[in-house]
């Protein structure tokens, strides 16, 4: 999909105007946050925190190492 976006003025910011199309396959609508990364080949443009994904694939790790400490805690 490339979709070219145009930037408008809004007060005294910048705003990029998302077509319906767009947001349907970002899957969010008015209010929703969306995170810019950095990639090897640009910009990234997604709904989900890259920041709480990898904090969360440690946590899973960590519950993985320790499940047995984990389950006797949880009595």
């Amino acid at each position: 999909m490339n979709t070219p976006l145009k930037i408008t003025k809004v007060g005294n910011s910048a705003a990029v105007i998302l077509p319906k199309e767009l947001l349907a396959r970002l899957r969010v609508a008015l209010g929703d946050t969306l995170y810019a990364t950095e990639s090897p080949d640009g910009l990234r443009l997604t709904a989900s925190n890259p920041d709480f994904a990898a904090k969360m694939a440690i946590a899973e790790e960590i519950m993985r190492e320790d499940r047995d400490i984990l389950r006797v805690l949880a009595k």
